[in-house]
């Protein structure tokens, strides 16, 4: 086996459609173990149904229960790849592909960590999990792949898609006003606002607060000389017909997500591949790209918009809110000496 690719949110739709890529690619899916993260195995029926099609093609793997709403949680399964991986059991981490994602509507929810379930999800338990998998990437030919957003960016024209406007008024134009609120639920709630705006921003944040973790996350890996080589790619999949918005209203959910955007979604792509509206089928294609056929600069974060590379949010090159918000998710995550073998972490 030439290695371990490990996908968290296996059974939502991108997630899904990224393994059916996967078993439908020959010297991936012989040559590669794998690891499928879900938060219920019993429940997770769509990864299991695509599995189940591809029984003969010889492809390894395992599906592992990741709650990302629970630190505990993330370091278990870290903790138990990790081990596999020193003992031979499983082959290094070829890619991690950081897929699974939160997104509320109109109500908020809090972790049992005591985050805001959006901020937890979306950003706080990928640096955690990222931090404590670098001893186990293939350091030569890693790919660590964190799954963005345009709603990460206020300034992303796609934000408007569909005549909405959730960043028009200025007080809500800085993603970035306070971390303690964000973290602890206290800003754009639904008492600041009851429209799904309100949740929109949250998620818009939380992605921010992830793309952030990507670039700088690039930037210490290319100046730890025992890590150098493995590539931190950011990609904006799009708008796709998923369950990321299951907890939206009914007209939503099932009128646009189930209903227009899969009958419109092959339409769109073929007018306007890298717009703001695709299908998980292309993203996917994506996905597998971005980890096992291009070649990403060295030392440089590469974020794309699909398969075009696009420039991530201002926030990206502020050198001070990037510091401030490393720290801040170190020490949210209890990231401690020990954890992790990227040198420069603190």
């Amino acid at each position: 086996m030439k290695g371990s690719i490990i996908i968290t949110g296996a059974n939502g739709g991108l997630g899904t459609s990224t393994v059916g890529q996967i078993l439908q690619t020959p010297h991936l899916a012989s040559a590669y173990t794998g690891l499928y993260t879900v938060r219920k195995a019993t429940t997770a029926t769509g990864i299991k149904k695509a599995l189940a099609k591809a029984a003969s093609s010889n492809h390894r793997s395992e599906i592992l229960e990741l709650d990302l709403s629970s630190l505990e949680s993330v370091r278990k399964f870290a903790n138990s790849v990790n081990q596999r991986v020193a003992t031979g059991e499983l082959p290094r981490i070829r890619a991690l592909i950081l897929n699974a994602g939160y997104q509320e509507h109109t109500t908020i929810t809090m972790s049992k960590d005591g985050f805001e379930m959006t901020w937890q999800v979306n950003y706080l338990s990928n640096v955690l999990l990222a931090l404590l998998l670098l001893q186990s990437m293939d350091p030569e030919h890693g790919r660590i792949l964190l799954i963005g957003s345009w709603s990460h960016d206020v300034d992303d024209e796609f934000n408007k898609a569909g005549g909405y406007e959730p960043y028009a008024d200025p007080k809500w134009q800085n993603l970035l006003p306070d971390l303690d609120a964000l973290a602890k639920g206290k800003w754009s709630t639904p008492d600041d606002d009851s429209s799904w705006y309100s949740g929109y921003r949250r998620y818009g944040a939380s992605k921010l607060c992830a793309v952030m973790f990507q670039h700088e996350l690039a930037h210490r890996i290319a100046q730890d000389p025992n890590l150098s080589n493995i590539r931190v790619l950011g990609l904006d999949p799009g708008g796709m017909a998923s369950d990321l918005g299951r907890r939206g209203d009914f007209v939503f959910h099932y009128v646009k997500m189930k209903f227009i955007m899969p009958l419109l979604g092959p339409f769109v792509v073929s007018r306007n591949p890298n717009g703001p509206f695709r299908t998980t089928a292309k993203s996917a294609k994506d996905v597998i790209r971005a980890c096992f056929e291009i070649e990403p600069p060295k030392g440089k974060p590469l974020y794309l918009n699909g398969s075009d590379e696009k420039a991530a949010a201002k926030e990206t090159r502020d050198v001070a809110k990037m510091k401030l918000l490393w720290d801040y998710g170190n020490q949210a995550a209890g990231v401690k000496d020990g954890d992790t073998i990227l040198s420069n972490w603190r």
